[in-house]
């Protein structure tokens, strides 16, 4: 009893310390897209950007494939937001971006196969279509961040700079 009781200790213990520890963002990743007219600094509010295929189809998120939420429906990026109260320390809902347009992705999301469509909704700005590549996902989890570090080119996590022309 007592050479079961120990092994037993030594398997959960074993178990308990053998878990990898998960990150937050496992699963998921973001593409962040800053539009702003040249010169300035200020996010366009009149924006609409979707994810379009080689077509220039809007590309319909089928049974959650691309992105963990809106199944079956189109995709678009949608703006930042403050979460914090008034009189605190200014908070984002999504901290990396700030005053930026996001999109959820799945960690497994292919991006050079879909291209960002930029609109100005209010026709002052010409219509943009920015092709995308791996890098320009929002890879957050410290495993995953370390592969692409020790690849060569763009660095991600950082957002797609849009100039309304």
């Amino acid at each position: 009893m007592k050479n079961l009781f120990s092994f037993l200790f030594l398997l959960f213990s074993f178990i308990s310390f053998s878990q990898i520890q998960h990150c937050g963002f496992d699963f998921t990743s973001y593409i962040v897209v800053d539009v702003h007219e040249n010169g300035k600094r200020e996010n366009l509010d009149i924006i609409k950007i979707s994810l379009i295929d080689k077509e220039g189809k809007e590309v319909i998120n089928v049974n959650n494939s691309l992105s963990w939420k809106d199944g079956n429906k189109p995709m678009f990026f949608t703006k930042n937001y403050l979460i914090s109260k008034e009189g605190e320390k200014e908070r984002w809902f999504f901290p990396y971006a700030k005053d930026n347009y996001l999109l959820s992705v799945t960690n497994t999301f292919p991006a050079e196969n879909y291209s960002i469509k930029v609109e100005d909704l209010s026709e002052k700005f010409k219509t943009q279509i920015i092709e995308l590549q791996s890098y320009n996902l929002y890879i957050l989890c410290s495993s995953e961040n370390e592969k692409q570090a020790r690849k060569f080119g763009p660095r991600s996590n950082s957002p797609i700079d849009v100039v309304m022309e």
